[in-house]
């Protein structure tokens, strides 16, 4: 008998779906299906790249913030950006990002050289990235199993040293096992369990003196993506961590005292996820909306020419860019553009402008704002009943 079976009694590399609830089977359908819907939907370059910027930012800051990483989401997008200047006491905290960074790109070329199986190996050399050129802690050697006893956060011993090497070899094994092996047409569903199920263990077994949540997270990350969900929703789960701290290691802690009943965990992992993929939904419902616009407007001055209509169809179109009411006052130097179209026209000239664009249905405005009807969009959707009580 090994030590770790007397100890954490709870590592049985074992899972039992028969006891997972109604809803997190519910959970894991939605979240499927949202991977795919977000997988499958055609993005304008910049959008894309927007996306995968900010939720490549919100997911490595994520991994580094539990862990005590004091940078904000602003300052990570910044330094992705090549902008953030930091001084030199603070340097640390920017080479924690770039080591996480330096290992989600590894994933993504070893994945796409069809390497994606999870090995030891491979585990290490996730830790040894995540701690490369830190300052690590007495008695850690990046990359390599812990030689002594781990306590974390004062409440959770770790598994035996002796131990961490043959747990991990079983992991491994495990993870690539039957258990795993979905069903048709479930392979999502059961990709996601098996990342929450990796993050758990590795988090039980904290093989590492230190980077083992960030180490677990990327691993999270490595499965989800090698699945084939896209990128930005493959940081939504350690997002979800970081944002709820608190109910998360609450999660972990009860996991291991229940003997090793991880529904719970898993059930609150996916429902983060689901959460995130409402926003990412979203955002991709709103770049959707402006291209549909877009079009709408020049579908509507495709016969209109002269210099005038244009001058007009520049107006809507710059103005759709802000959500809310502009100035009247202030649209003459609202865009380079406009800067260019109204250089040598008088307020008349504006004021009639707004008329048409009124008379089109195209803005609503004030005395003082106007404002674009992008809203009038939508009124091409199929209808549906409105969750509003009728008046």
């Amino acid at each position: 008998m090994r030590t770790y079976e007397e100890t954490h009694s709870w590592i049985t590399f074992q899972i039992n779906l028969k006891g997972a609830t109604p809803n997190l089977w519910m959970l894991l359908g939605e979240a499927a299906s949202k991977c795919e819907h977000i997988a499958g939907v055609p993005l304008q370059p910049a959008v894309a790249e927007k996306l995968h910027r900010l939720y490549l930012a919100k997911g490595v800051l994520a991994t580094t913030a539990i862990e005590g990483n004091s940078l904000s989401e602003e300052e990570v997008l910044k330094h992705l950006e090549g902008k953030l200047k930091l001084p030199q006491s603070k340097e640390y905290l920017a080479q924690e990002i770039d080591n996480i960074i330096g290992v989600c790109n590894m994933i993504a070329e070893q994945l796409k050289s069809g390497n994606s199986n999870l090995m030891p190996d491979r585990i290490r050399e996730f830790n040894k990235k995540v701690l490369e050129k830190l300052t690590p802690g007495e008695d850690v050697v990046p990359g390599e199993f812990r030689k002594h006893p781990v306590v974390v956060g004062n409440i959770y011993r770790g598994a035996p040293a002796e131990d961490c090497e043959f747990l991990i070899t079983q992991l491994c094994k495990w993870l690539s096992g039957p258990d795993f092996n979905a069903p048709k047409g479930m392979e999502t569903v059961y990709a996601i369990i098996k990342a929450i199920v990796a993050h758990i263990y590795i988090a039980w077994i904290h093989p590492f003196g230190d980077g083992n949540g960030r180490s677990a997270r990327l691993i999270e990350f490595q499965i989800l993506l090698s699945a084939g969900i896209p990128t930005p929703a493959a940081h939504l789960l350690s997002n979800h961590y970081n944002q709820t701290r608190t109910e998360y290691y609450r999660q972990l802690n009860q996991a291991s005292k229940s003997k090793g009943d991880i529904i719970p965990f898993l059930e609150y992992a996916t429902r983060g996820m689901v959460d995130g993929l409402h926003e990412q939904l979203e955002q991709i419902r709103n770049q959707q909306w402006d291209v549909a616009w877009q079009n709408y407007v020049h579908e509507l001055f495709q016969d209109k020419t002269g210099d005038s209509n244009r001058r007009r169809r520049y107006l809507i179109l710059d103005l759709s860019a802000k959500p809310d009411s502009v100035q009247i006052s202030s649209i003459r130097e609202f865009t380079p553009r406009l800067v260019k179209a109204y250089i040598n026209k008088t307020s008349k000239t504006l004021q009639r402008d707004l008329r048409e664009l009124e008379k089109m249905e195209l803005i609503e405005r004030t005395r003082t704002t106007v404002r674009a009807r992008k809203e009038i969009i939508l009124a091409f959707l199929p209808w549906r009943k409105s969750d509003e009580k009728e008046k």
